[in-house]
């Protein structure tokens, strides 16, 4: 796809309209706002705004839901990096190293890597919409269930190596994850599997319930438990500046997660969560300061957050050029772009160039704006910190349950939060990774439906699902060397010794 450059200068004045730039802001800040929620999201966010937008112009809608989703990723990661809880999945690998520079006392630097990797991140990855739509959709395509199996595989395996040391715990915790996502009617052979005649559980468990109840219900179990030796609430959170050392550090995490990210989001049904825990395990196989990963380190952040921002822009790509979701917000936004009167394919950048790149000259102001905004309310947000903690996390729990509850408003949801809670302790107890029990309950359902279609496919040949293609081949491969990673680095030590 070649660049019209007067369609993309007409779309950069519509983009700059004053009234563009408030939906800008005015998507930006709520994206924001709800991003920091446990359990709402940008999906909901853009599902509850869907009727603002009758009557509203098709470009001016569309900016304002797209600036919800990318502000949704700059907010998730806010609480995770203050209260161990995610905003929503793309928002997990944050709390990391984020949490734990928390409490270290570097609350204010963490918060500005976050803002400023997510700007990197968006803006890289916004260049390569600009280059890269077509030939990035064309290569989508050539994705079926083999080729997405393969892809899941290598990113568990990939999640599972972060767990150095406690490679077997990291197992059992995927095992358990692969185990929650099998709840729920088989879409195969409509048969109901382990719902224990619970109406609700038909439809499977919400991976959102899992991750609020595993680290926001469960840090704060833990922290009741240990609350006779708990320390009193930090004043100082450290600077917000970053030196010459942390841009030395993140520099080139940004620069290699960037295009992962972005990569992770052209592929439907991937998203933000697998594109950060991916960029996070990978920067930690690749940094020369992966041994402190988990500890506080800063590239810890900026890997994870330049990551699932250039993946929020990435899953543009199928939507526009294919008309096909890259995740549950984009598929709300799919609807919601039908519903304005524009046809979302290929013919869309022939018929609707100057939306096209109104929407693309938007992303870049968006992005903009939204590094601004999230550096400025830093210093209001530290004040989170200061509360003590008899206060702080009963609020915690209300927000948990709040946010359950919009996510399906059954009451059940509740009682499946709390038993996750009490599993994350016993994980947290027991020094369990949650990365692995996580990531496989997310991806678990997309994957066993991809591999049994692909067993359909290949006459129940399994070789062929890891080398009937050479992208299957090349994530198989892929898949190996992150298993034996641990092993490859132990043996070049022992050979420079």
């Amino acid at each position: 796809m070649g660049i019209d450059m007067n369609s993309f200068m007409e779309g950069l004045s519509t983009a700059l309209h004053p009234m563009n730039i408030l939906w800008v802001l005015i998507g930006g800040f709520l994206g924001t706002v709800v991003g920091m929620l446990p359990g709402l999201g940008p999906a909901t966010a853009v599902a509850v705004l869907i009727p603002v937008t009758f009557g509203m112009e098709p470009v001016s809608a569309l900016i304002l839901m797209i600036s919800i989703y990318y502000g949704a990723m700059y907010g998730g990661s806010r609480s995770s990096i203050l209260l161990n809880t995610p905003g929503d999945g793309s928002a997990i690998a944050a709390t990391f190293d984020g949490y734990p520079m928390t409490k270290n006392g570097e609350a204010g630097k963490a918060l500005t890597i976050s803002a400023i990797a997510s700007l990197f991140g968006g803006i890289t990855a916004v260049f390569g919409f600009i280059l890269l739509a077509k030939p990035l959709s064309n290569f989508a395509l050539e994705f079926g269930p083999r080729e997405y199996f393969v892809l899941f595989l290598f990113t568990l395996s990939a999640i599972v190596t972060l767990s150095l040391g406690k490679m077997v715990k990291g197992f059992i915790a995927m095992a358990i994850g692969l185990m929650i996502s099998t709840v729920g009617v088989d879409l195969q052979t409509s048969i109901y599997r382990f719902t224990f005649d619970i109406p609700h559980l038909s439809e499977g468990i919400d991976f959102l319930v899992v991750i609020i109840g595993v680290y926001a219900v469960a840090e704060v179990l833990f922290n009741y438990l240990n609350l006779h030796a708990l320390k009193p609430p930090k004043t100082d959170v450290g600077s917000m500046k970053l030196s010459k050392k942390d841009w030395k550090q993140t520099r080139m995490a940004m620069l290699r997660q960037s295009p992962i990210g972005f990569l992770i989001g052209v592929l439907p049904g991937a998203g933000g969560s697998i594109a950060a825990l991916l960029s996070y395990s990978t920067e930690k196989q690749i940094s020369k300061n992966g041994k402190k990963f988990g500890k506080g380190q800063i590239e810890g952040v900026a890997a994870p957050e330049a990551s699932n921002n250039a993946a929020s822009v990435g899953a543009l790509i199928p939507l526009l050029t294919m008309g096909v979701p890259g995740s549950g917000t984009t598929a709300v936004i799919l609807g919601a772009v039908i519903m304005l009167g524009l046809q979302p394919g290929p013919l869309l950048f022939e018929n609707e160039p100057e939306t096209v790149w109104t929407l693309v000259n938007s992303m870049l102001i968006g992005n903009i704006f939204l590094v601004i905004l999230n550096i400025a309310l830093i210093g209001l947000l530290l004040k989170i910190l200061r509360t003590p903690p008899k206060i702080l996390y009963p609020i915690i729990l209300v927000l948990a349950f709040v946010g359950t509850y919009t996510l399906g408003y059954s009451v059940t949801d509740f009682y499946i939060l709390i038993i996750f809670g009490i599993v994350g302790l016993a994980l947290k107890l027991l020094d369990f990774p949650i990365a692995p029990l996580i990531l496989s309950t997310i991806v678990g359902s997309d994957m066993e439906q991809n591999f049994r279609k692909s067993l359909i496919v290949s006459n129940n040949n399994v070789s062929d699902i890891f080398l009937g293609s050479p992208i299957s081949i090349v994530l198989t491969l892929m898949t190996i060397l992150a298993l034996f990673y641990p092993l490859i680095i132990k043996g070049f030590k022992k050979i420079k010794n």
